[in-house]
């Protein structure tokens, strides 16, 4: 039996020494010390042998196998150093060489929705998301808007058939804020809206707004234009001519819409502006009682203000785009501009 375990162990020491690639000291880890490999049918052969002969020859088979496993750990760490310093040859590069430009940019409505972030967050505001799956209440009840009103209509929203709706603007963000704060409150919330309308120039049915609102004692129409004109002056980076024209939505009274001039036509009348000169930027007034008391804020107390507009419209004013269209055609040519 020695005879037999001394010439197995020359035998694998003289194949091993041959081995060059990680498979080949697999298959002789295999054939040697596997289930069925030629060791293993040694240690079988011990069930024949006398007792102290087979404490003797067991304690020299678990000798050589203990030699045999660290002489294929050794192995197979050559090995996986010569691997290593191969690739290292034949992937020398020269670490002078220039690094390859980028070729990604970022996407310009990113762009102007960082910057008004930014521009909130200095001036003391809270960023808030929400579900862009919405429940109807906080997308209408809450808002004041009336169960006949056509916003509510197919034709204008996308319900779903669990009953919910894509949001047709951020405002379900406002009231699930003012439910979660107490008043002092201000705040502004981005994001994506639908509406089920026909795609043009300047409209399209998924789309980006960011809306906000401030509550406090003391409110007036005053903070709100403030604000209003700090946003505009801000993402133009000059003072642009604007407008407030009275409106009526249902969550704020009294309602404004602001308008700036056209950045593209510079007011003399374009397919953006609808010939007016003017752009259409966003809806705002003074959050109506009704909306506070149903968010649990006192309207003898507290009053405030809520504006809303979409991050489509001002980057198009920002960077002279002509179609709102450009945003989501994914077209390389246009987004490299960026």
């Amino acid at each position: 039996m020695k005879e037999k375990i001394e010439a197995l162990k020359e035998s694998f020491n003289a194949k091993i020494s041959e081995i060059s690639k990680k498979d080949a000291l697999e298959q002789l880890r295999v054939a040697v010390l596997g289930k069925k490999g030629e060791f293993t049918a040694l240690m079988k052969d011990m069930k024949d042998l006398q007792a102290d002969a087979r404490k003797e020859i067991g304690q020299l088979i678990n000798n050589v196998k203990n030699d045999l496993e660290a002489a294929i750990a050794k192995k197979a760490k050559e090995l996986e150093e010569a691997e290593i310093n191969a690739k290292v040859e034949n992937e020398w590069s020269d670490i002078s060489w220039p690094e390859t430009p980028v070729q990604g940019s970022i996407h310009p409505l990113s762009i102007v929705r960082k910057e008004l972030e930014d521009l909130f967050i200095s001036m003391g505001f809270d960023i808030l998301d929400g579900p862009e799956m919405e429940e109807e209440y906080y997308n209408f009840n809450a808002l004041n808007i009336p169960e006949d009103h056509p916003a509510r209509d197919s034709q204008d929203t996308f319900w779903l058939k669990n009953g919910k709706l894509l949001r047709s603007q951020t405002s379900p963000v406002q009231i699930r804020g003012m439910l979660a704060k107490k008043p002092p409150i201000k705040f502004v919330c981005p994001g994506k809206t639908y509406r089920n309308e026909a795609v043009d120039a300047s409209h399209e049915h998924s789309f980006h707004q960011c809306e906000g609102l401030v509550v406090d004692k003391g409110i007036t129409v005053s903070h709100l234009i403030f604000t209003l004109k700090q946003i505009i002056s801000s993402i133009f980076g000059e003072d642009v001519e604007i407008r407030l024209r009275p409106s009526f939505f249902p969550f704020v009274e009294p309602g404004f819409e602001l308008d700036f001039k056209c950045r593209i036509c510079k007011g003399k009348g374009c397919s953006v502006c609808k010939q007016t000169g003017w752009i259409e930027y966003l809806g705002c007034g003074m959050i109506h009682p009704q909306v506070l008391k149903n968010c649990g804020i006192d309207p003898e107390i507290y009053s405030g203000f809520a504006f809303g507009g979409g991050i489509e419209r001002l980057t198009m004013m920002k960077y002279g785009i002509d179609d709102i269209r450009h945003f989501h055609a994914g077209d390389l040519r246009f987004l490299k501009q960026f």
